[in-house]
């Protein structure tokens, strides 16, 4: 049973005595707005509750039918990734990105959990339409019901159940929708340029402004002579955009130069085997680059390689490969230059022989969403990196039969100094399959991973190795099945210390610590079928 009972909070009360006791006066009190707010069934949106600020979830990545839908702090990734379905007279299915199943109210209840299900077109019960709300708000309503999409009893934390209740236009009925783009990126090629690369026909054309500077069959030729016409002597960001596909060979690249924009309205195929450090998106020794919108395919060395950099930017990025590495900053192990400020906003990579995404010897990372499927090795693998923040990171298969993790530190990471300060920050990870769910290893440490989404590791789910400074799971979550968690040494480095491990279900495995680590706290672990085994 779906139907979450109990008192709702003095507020909901509130407006409805209120607008009884005006109808009680003879006040006419005016409905709600029902007027239709203007969607894109191309765009991907986000839906921010007015009240809590949360966004609407997919619980625990379910992919399930009658899965439940309810709010999370909002990180744009896919179980927080919703399109619009038209389905005649003003309603509309509401599609996950994550599973492809759309929102459904079982029935007319109030309070009744809102889930996801199989498209079924003629399914009232899936047919919502919008309401305007004052502040560009809009509500959702159900046609089955007539009620209105609800955070119930007014929840602001995480976990709080979306239902359904009378249209009162109360704030905990109010959502923003955040439009994350369309088709390939988020108006990929819009906006000013400098010079430009197109392909019409058969034939590449590269211009800035009223000069043609290629013209030819070879795409990577075109895009570099746009490039390279850029200003020279620049010192703020100049923008080439790319309209087109095209193939290029492995043992060729695209080199960006400092203060360089791009923008791929395309596909880069990548063909044929190289060798060294070739990538189709190549910058290095450089500052200011930024890379908006690429994707690349086939069988590149690396998808981007980007060397000894300062302050990029790399926004959506997808890699559908059949070999490689596909995103790879560093400073080649040069501790007296990191590389410095990296943002990236949002990476896919599918079939990567290696790591989704790669980096040593960074200071300062930012990192929005990593979604790696089977892939080589790690989804993301932070070596010699200090002070980054990542939001998601979401692996299925990621390093099976290996050693690597759907998310590993090693090489000292997060080390400060000679110390471990928190941080390195991750708000999520999610594992399925694969290798380990999280590996720290190698005097690595200063890691607090806040919620933990891990099942049926081939191989450890969590594997912590002679690492120092680590909280798992402040935030809660579950792990389940698949390897054990364990903490463990090698002799050539100092044993594990100042580890937590906290707030999170275990089902079907164990904790396991062996040799003893210094100040180790286990607490609030919620055991099914597990247990916990100290030294």
């Amino acid at each position: 049973m779906l139907l979450r009972t109990g008192r709702r909070t003095p507020r909901r009360w509130l407006v409805a005595v209120t607008t009884m006791a005006l109808l009680g006066a003879g006040v006419v009190v005016a409905a709600p707005s029902a007027q239709a707010a203007t969607v894109d069934p191309n765009t991907t949106y986000v839906f921010v509750n007015r009240h809590s600020g949360k966004a609407m979830d997919v619980w625990n990545w379910s992919t399930a039918d009658n899965a439940p839908i309810n709010q999370y702090a909002r990180t744009d990734a896919a179980v927080q990734q919703w399109r619009f379905v038209d389905v005649g007279s003003g309603y509309y299915q509401i599609r996950s990105v994550h599973s492809g199943k759309v929102l459904e109210l079982p029935n007319a209840t109030d309070g009744v959990q809102l889930v996801q299900n199989a498209s079924a077109t003629g399914n009232t019960r899936q047919h919502f339409r919008l309401a305007d709300s004052a502040g560009g708000y809009v509500r959702f309503l159900n046609r089955h019901s007539g009620k209105a999409l609800d955070v119930w009893a007014w929840s602001t934390a995480d976990g709080g159940m979306i239902s359904q209740y009378q249209d009162l236009d109360g704030a905990n009925q109010q959502w923003q929708l955040v439009a994350l783009g369309s088709g390939g990126g988020s108006g990929c090629g819009s906006g000013s340029f400098q010079a430009e690369a197109v392909l019409n026909g058969g034939t590449w054309t590269a211009r800035n402004g009223g000069s043609t500077v290629y013209t030819g069959t070879s795409m990577q030729a075109a895009v570099q002579a746009a490039v390279n016409s850029l200003s020279s002597g620049r010192t703020s960001k100049q923008r080439v955009v790319v309209r087109g596909s095209g193939s290029i060979s492995a043992g060729s690249r695209i080199s960006l130069p400092s203060y360089t924009t791009i923008d791929v309205c395309g596909t880069i195929n990548v063909t044929g085997s190289g060798s060294g450090d070739q990538a189709p998106i190549y910058s290095r020794g450089t500052t200011q680059v930024e890379v908006q919108n690429l994707t690349v395919t086939g069988t590149p060395l690396y998808g981007i390689f980007m060397r000894n950099v300062t302050n990029v930017i790399l926004g959506k990025i997808d890699m559908r490969l059949s070999s490689g590495l596909g995103v790879r900053i560093d400073n080649r192990g040069d501790t007296s230059q990191w590389t410095r400020n990296v943002r990236i906003d949002n990476v896919y990579v599918s079939g990567a022989s290696s790591h989704a995404v790669e980096t040593y010897g960074v200071d300062g990372l930012t990192i929005g969403t990593v979604t790696a499927r089977n892939v080589g090795e790690s989804g993301l693998l932070l070596n010699q990196t200090i002070n980054a923040t990542v939001t998601t990171v979401d692996a299925e298969n990621a390093g099976a039969g290996t050693g690597y993790a759907a998310f590993r530190i090693a090489n000292r990471a997060g080390r400060i100094g000679s110390s471990y300060p928190i941080n390195i920050r991750v708000d999520t990870v999610r594992a399925r399959g694969g290798g380990r769910g999280i590996f720290c290893v190698s005097e690595s440490g200063g890691l607090a991973v806040n919620r933990v989404d891990i099942a049926n590791t081939g191989n450890n789910a969590i594997l912590l190795e002679n690492c120092y400074g680590v909280d798992i799971a402040a935030g809660g979550g579950t792990i389940s099945g698949g390897g054990e968690v364990r903490l463990a040494a090698r002799t050539e480095f100092p044993g594990n210390r100042d580890i937590t491990l906290r707030n999170f279900t275990l089902v079907n495995s164990r904790i396991l610590e062996s040799p003893c680590a210094a100040n180790l706290t286990i607490s609030n672990i919620n055991l099914s079928n597990s247990s916990i085994q100290r030294c």
